[in-house]
């Protein structure tokens, strides 16, 4: 490239993963893509005369980090919309959306939520009577914690045209009470209200750049987008006028796979910085909404196992379908009944030869039957996990799955069988910071309540590479990401502490000082 000079960034302790030199005081940057490590001195050798240089001010550098599962669009416009995080009971909730619809315009919907009414003490499920005397006339539509479950109120249910008459959907529950519908919407049964969500409230590019900032900000330089392509053009407009920061692969939905395959798109089509991804799936929903798909009933609920939002012949269709266009399919599964589901329907596909080479994922597999523990292995299977969703969920995981025996957020167990595990965040249910799911990782203890899941823990040095290397193999990236050595793509994170040391990681306090994408400054402290 003309006119591109060597860059040599000093001043870190850089941690590489590269085997052949896993430690190193320096790199040379040349374009995008790193051409050396080692010394300070081997480093401005081999820049050779005319080299500039960048001090990184010390600390300790990693490879850039990737969040494996974040919804961006979701990210951002949580931003902007009522946040119920923080409601301990249902009164709260009910003052906190009082308080936000004064200032709206007249009939302005209300999105947001985030609210977990398994801490509310209820005896009785919610109802969109709820909301009503406190919504001023607005249409209110709320997701829970899990964004599995909308929680509406008469006047949004009237707008989506939900009423006594509405079909039970496929893969999705309109709750119903001697009045109609109750206002609780779960699984496929709110794609209504994604709809008006994207019909109401398109976020512009802007607010994407201001996300970019956010996980900048927690040294986080590549995510794989779960949002599909509703966030396309947001990312087309940022790269077009240079504010694309942070590297994108994105996967698309379900309703986005037929015009995948018609416009012959395929997983690993793109560049560095804006990647096709896989199809993503949706094979149950989630343990607080009770729709988790388990083999055994959930213990508060005797006839109740969870909802499958697809059947297992669907499923195998829709795999069949992607895999012999050449995309990769990322199936949501959280219950182990789910998870045997898509295992089984990724085994046939193999069977048959159809995709040989793609890297399948499940997206969560927090509660995993033994026996299948070793089938990720085996087939290929990515296993695309978070590691707060254990931290937080410990104590409801323990009362709605009581002392069965499931492999529960086994990541050491899945990595020990020889699957890849990729870590993510699942924002905006959880935190996009990835120090705290290293921290849940390898402690396993609630920050808050101290209260910790048994086993499966992981050392720093392999959560750390769940947040890089494992989730570059996963994008089909391994041989340009997730490390820091010649031929790879020059990110990396400056941190205040060493994210290998066991101390650091369990204590979650390293901070970000400097984050680099493409061998430039894109954020310091």
């Amino acid at each position: 490239m003309l006119g591109v000079t060597h860059t040599v960034f000093t001043g870190a302790r850089f941690t590489t993963l590269a085997a052949s030199r896993p430690r190193a005081d320096a790199v040379v940057v040349r374009g995008e893509r790193i051409v050396a490590a080692g010394t300070v001195d081997e480093c401005r050798e081999a820049a050779g005369t005319g080299h500039r240089e960048v001090d990184l001010g010390g600390g300790w550098a990693v490879p850039g980090l990737t969040d494996s599962h974040i919804h961006l669009a979701g990210y951002a416009r949580g931003k902007r919309w009522i946040d119920l995080r923080g409601a301990r009971s249902l009164a709260d909730a009910q003052r906190v959306l009082a308080a936000y619809v004064r200032d709206l315009p007249d009939r302005a919907w209300v999105f947001g939520g985030r609210y977990d009414a398994n801490t509310w003490g209820l005896d009785r499920p919610l109802h969109r009577c709820d909301l009503d005397p406190y919504a001023a006339g607005h249409p209110v539509a709320l997701q829970n914690h899990d964004g599995h479950t909308t929680w509406a109120n008469t006047v949004a249910l009237q707008a989506l045209g939900v009423d006594a008459s509405t079909p039970q959907p496929p893969g999705g529950v309109v709750e119903m009470d001697a009045d109609g519908p109750t206002g609780l919407l779960r699984e496929g049964a709110d794609d209504v209200v994604y709809a008006a969500m994207d019909a109401h409230d398109v976020p512009p590019p802007e607010v994407f750049a201001d996300a970019f900032t956010d996980l900048l900000a927690s040294g986080v330089t590549t995510i794989h987008d779960i949002d599909g392509r509703a966030t396309a053009a947001a990312y087309d407009a940022l790269r077009a006028d240079g504010r694309l920061t942070v590297r994108v692969h994105q996967l698309f939905s379900h309703a986005g796979l037929a015009a995948a395959v018609e416009a012959g798109h395929a997983t690993g089509d793109g560049d560095a910085w804006l990647r096709t991804g896989p199809v993503k799936l949706f094979s149950d929903g989630a343990l607080g909404s009770h729709t988790a798909a388990l083999s055994s009933p959930y213990e508060d609920r005797a006839d109740d196992f969870g909802v499958a939002t697809l059947a297992p012949e669907e499923l195998l269709d829709l795999a069949l379908t992607a895999s012999a266009a050449g995309i990769a399919v990322a199936v949501h599964a959280i219950g182990d009944a789910a998870n045997t589901t898509v295992l089984d329907a990724i085994a046939e596909v193999r069977r048959r030869g159809v995709g040989a080479r793609l890297r399948h994922r499940i997206e969560h597999a927090q509660h995993v039957a033994y026996p299948d523990v070793e089938r990720f292995a085996a087939l290929g299977v990515v296993a695309s996990m978070q590691p707060v969703h254990c931290t937080s969920d410990v104590a409801l995981a323990r009362r709605l799955l009581g002392k069965r025996h499931l492999a529960s957020y086994a990541w050491a167990d899945l990595a020990a069988a020889g699957a890849h595990v990729a870590f993510g965040s699942d924002a905006p249910v959880e935190t996009i910071d990835p120090v705290e799911g290293i921290r849940a990782a390898t402690t396993r203890t609630a920050a808050e309540s101290g209260e910790r899941a048994d086993g499966n823990v992981l050392t720093p040095p392999q959560a750390l590479r769940a947040y890089t290397t494992e989730p570059a193999y996963a994008s089909g990236e391994e041989h340009c990401k997730g490390r820091l050595a010649p031929g790879y793509l020059a990110d990396l994170v400056v941190l205040d502490a060493d994210l290998t040391d066991r101390d650091v990681a369990a204590s979650g306090s390293a901070r970000p000082s400097v984050t680099v994408v493409g061998g430039e400054v894109r954020w310091s402290r």
